[in-house]
């Protein structure tokens, strides 16, 4: 079971805020030793879900990660911090040779995209998110992935390394690879309920928030879900609001929708 936000916004955001400050691994190239090195920064970025950093605001929905940024939609925590950037001390690449950046590891529920907020706007999928490869070439010029996962208190891990690869043949060259750059968030919920399923089937969440939470289901969670509102009536039963559930029903999934 999950659950998602949304709401009537006082302000519509058309970029994706970075979170904070940059947080910089800095790649070069150490020609006496022909290999890739990077020096990673202490700090650890946190995924932050809009509903925390900006609780006022959502985003244009015509934008392409409107739906699974804004509270509305998805609501996914995310951050941009994390960014690739060439040591101005970096040796010249050998001649020939392209870099390229490989995610070796991480959970699939952290999701990486190679973002643009001016036009053409994109969201696109690297780094294995929605089974595109998991490595791409990098000309050296800055960039700042957007990084997105569920809202919550576990934290996540990813594990990337930097090489070089033949620009002709496209062959790795061998024993240019850099030690592993490891990407570490933490990761802040956006203080929805949660929702419980009993043993007799009913499904109950706190009814603090009165009639602003709307139950949807869908039938699969494979990305993007297709979230619709839930036949069932809800039922206010002292401080929880519950509904029951067919236990002949096909297998279904839940979550909450925040809507003032």
């Amino acid at each position: 079971m999950a659950c998602g936000l949304g709401w009537g916004r006082a302000e519509v955001l058309t970029a994706v805020p970075m979170q904070g400050g940059m947080v910089m691994p800095m790649v070069a190239y150490h020609a006496e030793t022909d290999r890739m090195q990077v020096a990673m920064p202490d700090e650890v970025p946190q995924l932050i879900p809009l509903l925390v950093s900006h609780p006022d605001a959502g985003f244009d929905p015509t934008d392409p990660w409107f739906d699974a940024l804004d509270p509305s939609r998805q609501g996914a925590a995310f951050s941009r911090r994390y960014g690739f950037v060439m040591d101005a001390m970096s040796d010249p690449l050998p001649a020939g040779a392209q870099m390229w950046i490989r995610k070796l590891s991480g959970p699939p529920e952290l999701r990486f995209y190679r973002y643009s907020g001016t036009p053409p706007k994109a969201l696109t999928p690297i780094f294995g998110t929605d089974a595109v490869t998991n490595a791409l070439p990098w000309n050296g010029v800055m960039f700042h992935p957007l990084v997105t996962a569920p809202p919550g208190t576990n934290g996540y891990t990813a594990l990337f390394e930097v090489y070089l690869v033949d620009a002709v043949d496209g062959r790795e060259l061998p024993a240019t690879t850099s030690g592993p750059l490891t990407f570490e968030f933490t990761n802040q919920p956006d203080g929805r309920p949660h929702l419980v399923l009993g043993r007799d089937m009913r499904l109950a969440w706190p009814a603090g928030g009165g009639t602003n939470w709307v139950l949807e289901t869908a039938l699969t969670l494979e990305h993007p879900a297709a979230w619709t509102p839930a036949p069932h009536v809800p039922v206010l039963r002292g401080d929880t609001l519950e509904v029951q559930l067919e236990a002949d029903a096909p297998q279904q999934f839940f979550r909450l929708r925040y809507q003032r």
